[in-house]
């Protein structure tokens, strides 16, 4: 296999990962970070609004990321074969 794809493949499951945690840390309410993450300190640091709009933010950047080192990865395998 090539350094190239094993690389883009470990990047793709730390990202996978990644999204994974921050997914669970959204409350479902929307009201902010859920406190049981230690979304509290978050909360009183950021104030609940901007806690929730960079968590928002971090989730859809891992998860354009993760479909562009999908598709990246296709096309390297694809020419690779």
């Amino acid at each position: 296999m090539d350094p190239l794809v094993t690389s883009l493949t470990i990047l793709i499951g730390l990202n996978c990962v990644l999204l994974m945690l921050v997914v669970l840390i959204q409350n479902p309410k929307g009201g902010g970070v859920d406190s049981t993450f230690g979304g509290q300190a978050a909360n009183q640091m950021f104030g609940a609004a901007r806690s929730t709009d960079f968590v928002e933010k971090l989730t859809w950047g891992l998860a354009i990321a993760l479909f562009v080192l999908c598709i990246l990865t296709a096309i390297i395998v694809k020419m690779n074969s």
